[in-house]
């Protein structure tokens, strides 16, 4: 006689891994990676080769001194030391881009029990880290040999009055300021777009992050709303962050309201705030938000008996 196991649905099957899945996420930063070192030259490209080894060497390092399995053959520490990488100015001192390295993975990622069981987004909060610790290195925008070559005084959110729609080819190409993975909004564009091609994301949250940030950045009277979506780190963190299945809502309606949440967030900041960008702490905030925004989004299980109930049963 056989023996099954039968589990509630959904009952999914895919061929997917989280190898393969990682693996797209690679291929669609590329284009993003070729484009920060056409603009600001090859250490951009060299800092997010170093991110990701050290980001794969401390994965390894600890889970084989805790003597647990070795996970870095499934390839999140690549991504995860990419996406800090994306995160700073090409003239980021390594030893501090290793900083936000060691906070993304052991702060965040292992000391939780590794993939999977992190709360928060890690290269955020890698990014967070460095922020605060290193406030003058993360704001200081400088090229290296590439099309952006000279010091920058201002990114375009710091000033967003100073470009108008004369501006649009500088800010959709990334020919500004601003941190490697950032500025170039066309690469991140085409980078999204193979993503939900490959169907390993689907575009509500991106489409609602932005969307929302646009709308409410009108009405809280921002300068040039349309154009602020090619500023800063938004299309780079609606694509490649906020969409991180850990930390993201399960269900479809969990995804609207949590990209439209990240987005009123992102644009309050913005302009209210006295920091110019507000993206790593939407997103963070809402990753905190998740458990609930599931919890109220989920499906209940037909005839199944709420809690309140059944306490109130009992006492009966």
């Amino acid at each position: 006689m056989s023996r099954q196991i039968l589990s509630v649905s959904p009952h999914i099957r895919s061929a997917r891994t989280t190898r393969s899945i990682m693996l797209d996420v690679i291929i669609a930063m590329l284009p993003a990676l070729a484009a920060s070192a056409i603009l600001f030259g090859m250490r951009a490209v060299y800092l997010t080769v170093i991110s990701s080894g050290v980001c794969v060497l401390l994965e390894f390092l600890w889970e084989k001194l805790l003597k647990k399995p070795v996970t870095v053959q499934d390839l999140s520490a690549v991504v995860t030391g990419m996406l800090v990488a994306f995160n700073v100015p090409v003239s980021m001192p390594i030893w501090m881009l290793v900083v936000g390295d060691i906070a993304a993975i052991i702060l965040v990622k292992q000391l939780f029990g590794g993939l999977g069981c992190n709360f928060v987004n890690p290269a955020l909060v890698g990014r967070l880290v460095m922020m605060f610790s290193f406030a003058t290195a993360m704001t200081t925008f400088t090229g290296s040999s590439g099309i952006v070559d000279a010091a920058v005084s201002a990114t375009p959110l710091a000033d967003p009055a100073s470009y108008g729609w004369d501006s649009f080819f500088t800010l959709f190409l990334g020919a500004h300021g601003g941190a490697i993975g950032e500025t170039c909004a066309l690469a991140i564009i085409l980078g999204g777009v193979y993503l939900c091609v490959r169907k390993v994301i689907k575009p509500i949250i991106p489409l609602c992050f932005i969307g929302s940030c646009l709308l409410f950045t009108f009405l809280f009277g921002g300068a040039h709303p349309v154009l602020q979506v090619f500023e800063g780190g938004l299309l780079c963190g609606a694509f490649f962050m906020a969409t991180d299945y850990v930390t993201s809502p399960i269900t479809d309606w969990g995804k609207v309201i949590f990209g439209v949440f990240i987005g009123f967030v992102t644009a309050v900041i913005r302009v209210f705030g006295n920091y110019p960008e507000g993206v790593t702490f939407a997103i963070l905030f809402g990753n905190v938000l998740v458990p609930y925004i599931n919890e109220l989004t989920m499906t209940k299980p037909l005839g199944a008996i709420i809690p309140e109930k059944k306490k109130k049963e009992a006492a009966s």
